[in-house]
């Protein structure tokens, strides 16, 4: 399974909503806190671009030496239409300051120096090792997954619900799955969100053979799963 650090650093670094919550931002609109670009450096700091007079950039620049607390939190949702649809959130937080120089005109670049993170995601809740966190790599599946789990829920329905054979004594009787969604995708596996006849969900764990690295990775252990649905 990936760990807590890598699951939180494909987070930042994932397309999922993230605000920024800092001291002095409180009457700020919600949209004035969602920055516009974020990347982590090389030592594991996290670059927040913002519009050169957004509320944080006020206040980072109004805090000047002193260390101005911030939290950055993110909240992933599931792009297929699943019941509830929060996959995960994660809590970046640490100390603001400005990174002028770095941005275009207009525009103003905040470093957020990392000192505890937090997730609590599909996979559980747990404390994240700030240099963890710098060392982790987010997952090489993350800028796809939103097209390939759209993909798969709108073009091969017949594959996925094909893979309640593989789930044992829910694949039969009373309580029988009636429908599945994919839900999540990284390099170990697939993970889907079922439905029973008695309207009941659970999520179910598909693994892959071994990692994937790239897309015709993915193609190749996607076809491995289906393969052996059909024949389950």
């Amino acid at each position: 399974m990936p760990s807590a650090a890598e699951r939180t650093r494909t987070l930042v670094q994932s397309t999922c909503s993230a605000v920024l919550i800092v001291p002095g931002a409180e009457g700020a609109r919600p949209d004035q806190l969602v920055p516009h670009a974020r990347t982590v450096g090389t030592d594991g700091e996290v670059f927040l671009l913002f519009l050169a007079d957004a509320p944080p950039v006020r206040a980072a620049t109004h805090a000047q030496d002193d260390e101005l607390p911030a939290v950055l939190e993110l909240t992933d949702v599931a792009p297929v239409a699943v019941p509830n649809r929060i996959r995960g959130r994660a809590w970046v937080s640490g100390w603001l300051t400005c990174a002028p120089g770095i941005a275009a005109p207009g525009l103003m670049m905040l470093r957020l120096e990392v000192g505890e993170v937090y997730v609590d995601d599909l996979w559980g809740d747990a404390a994240v090792d700030p240099e963890e966190f710098t060392h982790a790599r987010p997952d090489p599946l993350a800028a796809y997954e939103t097209d390939l789990l759209q993909h798969l829920a709108a073009a091969h329905d017949d594959h996925l619900q094909a893979l309640s054979s593989l789930l044992g004594h829910r694949a039969d009787g009373p309580s029988a799955v009636r429908r599945v969604v994919p839900l999540a995708l990284d390099r170990f596996g697939l993970r889907v969100r079922c439905r029973d006849a008695a309207g009941r969900s659970f999520d179910a764990r598909f693994d892959f053979p071994e990692p994937v690295r790239d897309v015709p990775g993915l193609r190749r252990a996607m076809h491995t799963l289906f393969e052996a649905a059909a024949h389950g």
